[in-house]
């Protein structure tokens, strides 16, 4: 059975459906939940483990791991190895278990704010700053990402279909912030693993199971380590860095009811990313088996075709809402966190410190509908997901990445540690991708560590000419105190 062209309307009452259901837990969401700012950026600080843990997992499990990873093992010189871009964000959230109670326990609302407290306004404005420009360029490819989808699906223009996909994002984020964000994000990892797991076993069966398909393909395809341990490697540190640094990370972290919580579903989301990892793989293999010359031989549509061609239609809707559910659980998130920074780390830094709680809810509602309609016109562009991803990950994370993790870590760094750590780390990536652009250490990994580096060297330095350390990143006890009597009243 060939890939069906124009309409498909199982697939798409099916996505439809997925889409309406979300704009519905967004309205219930504003009109009953939200009470406060805290309750808009951040749930009301109460959510429980497995809704932080799919919270993290649906933001790691966008389109470059579902469509992006089977595209992936279609070359062949990946393969099986592909599932490694899933496993080794799993393998960093593990690390990562290390820093998320001390996250929560700083009870900020955003990294630069986390930043400012220990290394002043500049380093704070800087960070959000990168932060804010990467997020549009995140938010710009999972919107370019969903409407791809759904344009498959109707045969519509991709630029109709990523308007659609767009504004699904600016009404469903702006009515019901985190809590919204968070109910949507477990709804859809759900679907994602349980839509290609069901999914798995119709494609293989379909193309006349698995020896057939083996057969079939190149035998590096099959080798789980044949892209080398260095990208192995690289690829773990590579999203040790993105996620420490990441806003939509650490928000989920800040979110979590209490300290124990967020260590918990740091551990919890390694195992629920991990599941998910060789089952866009394998579909990817199937596309590479039955069809080598898919897209010029480069695979690009793999999920899509293995799925159409050798799946029921009921099973490539729920494969179609997987992928939609993937890229929008990361553009809503990219989104909230955007305007958060914007009104919290910028406007009311620079132009209204006192603004009203209510007022916050409302500036962060115009906000999203601003920076995703820009976002939108990014997409237009149709810029490569890998280019804009790229560039925005290396962008937010080597400069702010030592200042901000190891800010939380290391209560003896100097004020100056955090400032030009952020400034190397920044500088170094831009040049490690100009100069460097085809080695196997990644941008992000060169300038991160640069960063921590510099951010330690000026400690040591510092220290020894007697220069005290940085103010604390955390609350005194009376502010802290004073912080979780205000939660407790809905304040």
């Amino acid at each position: 059975m060939g890939q069906e062209a124009g309409l498909q309307v199982l697939p798409l009452i099916i996505v439809i459906a997925y889409l309406a259901g979300m704009l519905v837990v967004g309205y219930l969401v504003s009109k009953f939940k939200i009470k406060s700012s805290t309750d808009y950026v951040l749930a009301g600080r109460r959510m429980g483990l497995f809704m932080v843990a799919a919270s993290l997992s649906s933001n790691n499990i966008g389109g470059g791991s579902t469509t992006g990873v089977a595209a992936r093992a279609f070359l062949p010189n990946w393969g099986i190895g592909a599932a490694w871009y899933v496993l080794a964000a799993a393998i960093a959230m593990i690390p990562l278990a290390y820093f998320a109670p001390r996250i929560r326990k700083a009870m900020a609302v955003t990294i630069p704010e986390v930043v400012g407290r220990r290394f002043g306004v500049a380093a704070s404005t800087f960070t959000a700053v990168l932060n804010v420009l990467s997020l549009f360029a995140l938010t710009a490819s999972q919107v370019l990402a969903s409407g791809s989808v759904i344009s498959a699906l109707t045969g519509l223009p991709l630029n109709v279909c990523v308007l659609i996909a767009g504004i699904v994002v600016i009404v469903y984020t702006t009515m019901g912030g985190m809590i919204a964000d968070a109910i949507s994000d477990v709804v859809q990892y759900i679907i994602i693993f349980f839509g290609l797991l069901i999914a798995l076993p119709f494609i293989i069966k379909g193309a006349g199971g698995w020896a057939a398909i083996s057969a079939k393909l190149p035998p590096m395809s099959l080798d789980f380590t044949a892209v080398g341990w260095i990208t192995i490697i690289g690829l773990v540190f590579n999203y040790f860095c993105t996620f420490l640094s990441g806003p939509e990370m650490v928000s989920r972290f800040s979110a979590a009811s209490d300290e124990k919580t967020a260590k918990s579903a740091s551990w919890l989301s390694a195992l629920m990313m991990a599941a998910l990892a060789f089952i866009p793989t394998i579909i990817g293999l199937v596309a590479l088996a039955m069809n080598p010359g898919l897209n010029d031989g480069k695979g690009t549509t793999a999920l899509m075709f293995a799925t159409t061609s050798y799946a029921p239609a009921i099973i490539s809707g729920l494969v179609a809402a997987a992928i939609v559910a993937a890229t929008m659980s990361s553009a809503d998130s990219n989104l909230l966190c955007a305007s958060t920074i914007v009104i919290k780390d910028l406007y009311m830094k620079f132009v209204n410190p006192n603004l009203e709680d209510r007022k916050i809810i409302k500036y962060t509602r115009i906000s999203n509908v601003i920076i995703c309609l820009i976002s939108m016109a990014i997409a237009l562009f149709q810029i490569s997901l890998v280019t804009l991803n790229l560039f925005a990950f290396a962008l937010r994370s080597a400069g702010p990445f030592a200042a901000y993790g190891l800010g939380l870590a290391v209560p003896k760094a100097t004020k100056n540690a955090g400032i030009f750590s952020i400034i190397t780390g920044s500088v170094a990536v831009v040049l490690w991708q100009i100069f460097m652009p085809k080695s196997a250490v990644l941008p992000i990994v060169f300038g991160s560590a640069i960063g921590v580096l510099t951010f330690f060297l000026v400690t040591f330095i510092e220290r020894g000419m007697g220069k005290p350390a940085a103010p604390s990143a955390y609350l005194t006890p009376e502010q802290e105190a004073e912080a979780q009597a205000r939660l407790d009243a809905g304040l």
